[in-house]
């Protein structure tokens, strides 16, 4: 499974869980593949273009701006949208549930197609689809 943590989350949190979950996984953090920079749209062009990404992000502007989501739909790629009670926690909270969730994040990239999206939740272990 090919992870890309979006730029609004800590580099070292992508690194971290490349560490700690070995390397049948590439997780990589946006500024070690891409100018940081980067348009979201131009983003994700590029990842669904190689097909197979998860992305996890705390950006919904993704999942509301007409163009973005657009083509965010039609890529190959599942996003993971942390929750606002997630994303407002510390890191290591966001790490603690991000680790809880890894099996529930992989069963879902593998079995859903292309340009779904989900909420990851602060306290359940149900993704809640996006659209």
């Amino acid at each position: 499974m090919k992870v890309l943590f979006d730029h609004n989350l800590p580099p070292r949190l992508a690194r971290g869980l490349q560490i700690l979950l070995g390397e049948q996984y590439k997780i990589v953090a946006l500024r070690d593949r891409f100018e940081p920079n980067i348009k979201d749209i131009d983003l994700i062009k590029a990842l669904g273009a190689q097909g197979g990404w998860v992305l996890i992000s705390a950006d919904r502007r993704i999942t509301r701006n007409k163009a973005e989501k657009s083509a965010f739909q039609s890529s190959r790629i599942i996003g993971m949208f942390l929750s606002q009670g997630l994303y407002k926690a510390p890191m290591l909270k966001q790490a603690e549930r991000l680790i809880a969730l890894w099996p529930v994040i992989e069963t879902t990239a593998s079995t859903m197609k292309g340009g779904s999206m989900f909420e990851l939740p602060m306290k359940s272990y149900k993704l809640s689809p996006l659209r």
